[in-house]
């Protein structure tokens, strides 16, 4: 199972969707394209990014309102505090 993250033009996540296996074959993350073209295909165009459920990778699974930082290639939480600080190794 593949999780994909869609992202608006400012890299926040708007949706997660699940693609099976059947329709993206490949080992993660090197299927992020095998999903982001099936979900195209369905019409559901825009950006895709796929996400680890265990967070194997990209630091943390994807959830509506997340941002993605491609210099981080992570995806990072809303900051809940504004004394809250980020922290680097974790994007937490």
């Amino acid at each position: 199972m593949a999780y994909m993250a869609q992202l608006d033009n400012n890299n926040t996540v708007t949706r997660v969707l699940s693609v099976s296996n059947n329709d993206c074959p490949d080992p993660a993350p090197a299927n992020e394209a095998q999903g982001a073209a099936f979900l195209e295909s369905l019409g559901l165009g825009g950006n895709w990014k796929q996400t680890s459920f265990n967070a194997s990778f990209r630091k943390n699974y994807a959830g509506i309102g997340y941002t993605y930082d491609a210099v981080r290639d992570a995806f990072i939480a809303p900051q809940p505090f504004p004394s809250w600080e980020l922290n680097e190794d974790t994007c937490r």
